[in-house]
């Protein structure tokens, strides 16, 4: 089949690039991605890819499986939520494990590396670094207009570019509440380590390749994660906590910086390897800059007319349920089915409704889920608290995320692709 349908994809990190690495083994679909920095390249933490996304991932093709294991991805054989503080400090106040469920959990990867392997392979004459998007003319065609003074045409553009997406103010308005993301209040710092020097100051009951899990310690608006990644090479060890009073002047900001007495005084109470691992590794500095986790409002589309949005760009979320990712990549798997389905650039157009009809509740009920969630992670929920008996079946807030049949997904917006398409032939 000819190509028909030109695609441009704005955005090269992990959202976009999940999409194109789905999508250019269509004949009928020509499809470029463009980044706006000078190469394709991830920053920032580590994330888990959940079971719903590895389905996702085998759904889109075995190479795409393929890149999470290339990448050094560490499968989890649980997920273990501690007590820090408080009378349960030290106990499991609520945990999921791999045996108990018969089937896999989550695994946890490198952003980096996980991009750089679903780009491996892609032609270079469909990825454009330094490109970064001015304007688009709507005239039949889209034209893309970069701010180096080239231009792109295409039939359908999507938005994969980020939190600060400018396809996001395209499509909402820009004077939409929606079109800009909000400051959750939470903040959080990061530091990747040799996985020797982490299980030394951890411990091995803590720190286990053979027995990888990903814990996170709850304290009093204090929050402690950790978790192996990098083939057992690093260890992944975060702090997060959130600006109580939620001060008017740290709304608009995107760092803050965190002194070690702050540090010190969040963590002082947590059980003694914790402590000590917060002050060998994140206390040898006078402070650090952490980064503020925003989110996205919910849109009330991610769609209009040939243009879409996916991934950060349709549903900045907080991390609390480590969802960020794998949302990414269901997106892909629902839009490049629906794309490959499509024969003309109009019945695209139909396959854009189509997907925001299908991820649209999804996504936005994960964003209002992580936020309530990071509340009770962090002790700030009046509900719960510190009270180890309110935790017992916390984790199945992640079923509606996890447990979700993507097969079952993916055929759905089929079928509403097709009655979308018959519905126009009898128009």
């Amino acid at each position: 089949m000819n190509s028909s349908i030109r695609i441009a994809i704005v955005g090269g990190g992990v959202a976009g690039a999940s999409l194109l690495h789905a999508l250019v083994k269509f004949s009928h679909l020509d499809v470029h991605i463009f980044e706006s920095a000078s190469e394709f390249k991830e920053a920032g933490m580590a994330f888990g890819l959940a079971r719903n996304a590895q389905a996702a991932l085998q759904l889109i093709g075995p190479s795409a499986a393929q890149c999470l294991e290339r990448a050094g991805a560490v499968p989890m054989r649980g997920v273990r939520l501690m007590l820090a503080r408080g009378e349960g400090a030290g106990s499991i106040a609520d945990e999921t494990n791999e045996t108990d469920q018969g089937k896999r959990l989550t695994s946890i990867v490198h952003r980096a590396a996980f991009l750089k392997e679903l780009l491996a392979g892609i032609p270079q004459n469909q990825m454009h670094a330094s490109k970064r998007l001015e304007k688009v003319d709507q005239n039949g065609s889209l034209t893309l207009h970069f701010t180096d003074g080239t231009t792109h045409e295409c039939d359908i553009l999507v938005g994969a570019d980020g939190i600060h997406s400018a396809v996001r103010k395209l499509i909402l308005g820009e004077n939409d509440v929606a079109a800009v993301p909000r400051n959750s209040g939470g903040w959080f710092l990061m530091t990747l380590q040799p996985f020797d020097k982490a299980q030394e100051i951890l411990g091995k009951e803590l720190v286990d390749i053979e027995n990888a899990r990903e814990y996170g310690w709850i304290g009093q608006n204090a929050f402690l994660m950790h978790n192996i990644l990098s083939d057992g090479e690093l260890v992944q060890f975060a702090i997060a906590s959130n600006d109580s009073e939620n001060k008017s002047e740290s709304l608009d900001r995107w760092q803050r910086i965190v002194s070690v007495d702050e540090i010190k005084q969040l963590f002082q109470d947590y059980p003694s390897p914790l402590n000590k691992a917060v002050d060998e590794l994140l206390c040898n500095q006078p402070e650090h800059k952490a980064l503020y986790l925003w989110e996205h409002p919910k849109a009330p589309t991610y769609v209009s007319g040939p243009m879409c949005i996916t991934g950060d760009a349709a549903h900045s979320t907080t991390p609390w349920q480590g969802s960020g990712g794998g949302m990414s990549i269901e997106d892909s798997l629902i839009l490049s089915t629906l794309f490959g389905r499509a024969k003309t650039p109009t019945e695209a157009l139909t396959a854009l409704k189509v997907y925001d009809r299908v991820r649209r509740p999804r996504t936005q009920q994960i964003v209002e889920s992580s936020r309530v969630t990071g509340d009770m992670i962090m002790g700030r929920s009046e509900e719960i608290g510190l009270d180890p008996k309110k935790f017992g079946s916390f984790m199945s807030r992640w079923d509606f995320i996890i447990d979700i049949d993507m097969e079952k997904h993916r055929d759905e917006a089929l079928q509403m692709m097709e009655a979308g398409l018959k519905e126009q032939s009898t128009m």
